[in-house]
């Protein structure tokens, strides 16, 4: 038997369109940008001297990051790890703007499988900053995108209590989405991580 307690929160934000929807954008945000950073390896595949319409500066560069080994961790560039993922995302985001309610053993599954998707793209962001130190926009796009796909993912399962939590936690959960915490959270990291990017390489990104 499912024992969900779903919690229904009042105002726009916490209804399944604005959710999913969310979703959904962003996702197909990070499919696009996955499809370039494919076409780019495979362009440098063929020509590593290749000069990508995103190798903008000394650190705006797609090249720099493509060509080095953390950019294929598996054996295979790492946009194609996009190519499966997202399509993945979006069927969920569509599915449940159609009214499909998934199991509640699929939702934390994919909570589970997103928060490693989303751990891996701030590992790439870290070794980026600190090891290759050359960033790629595209990679930040879908670095960014990841973020809102897996917050508006973590907002739907602490409101829909898909996650397994203790009650206690539950509750606690609950009470953050009620007062936009994770919104606030989102917008605070997103603005973070772009404070970041200006304090260590303004002085090339400005001029």
């Amino acid at each position: 038997m499912d024992a969900r307690e779903v919690t229904h929160l009042p105002g726009r934000r916490h209804t399944r369109g604005w959710v999913f929807g969310s979703m959904l954008a962003s996702a197909l945000i990070s499919l696009t940008a996955s499809l370039v950073l494919s076409i780019d390896a495979v362009v440098l595949a063929a020509n590593p001297e290749a000069d990508l319409s995103c190798n903008l500066n000394a650190v705006l560069s797609c090249a720099d990051v493509a060509l080095s080994w953390q950019a294929q961790v598996l054996g295979f560039p790492n946009a194609f790890l996009g190519l499966i993922a997202e399509p993945v995302v979006i069927t969920i985001a569509v599915a449940s703007l159609g009214g499909v309610r998934f199991p509640r053993w699929f939702m934390a599954a994919a909570q589970g499988v997103y928060t490693i998707g989303l751990l891996f793209a701030y590992w790439l962001f870290v070794q980026s900053y600190f090891v290759i130190h050359a960033l790629c926009p595209w990679c930040l796009l879908v670095t960014v995108s990841t973020t809102v796909v897996f917050m508006t993912l973590l907002h739907w399962n602490v409101m829909e209590d898909n996650l397994y939590l203790p009650r206690r936690v539950q509750r606690w959960a609950v009470s953050m989405v009620r007062i936009d915490a994770d919104v606030y959270l989102t917008i605070t990291w997103i603005v973070l991580l772009a404070a970041a990017i200006v304090w260590r390489y303004g002085y090339v990104l400005i001029g």
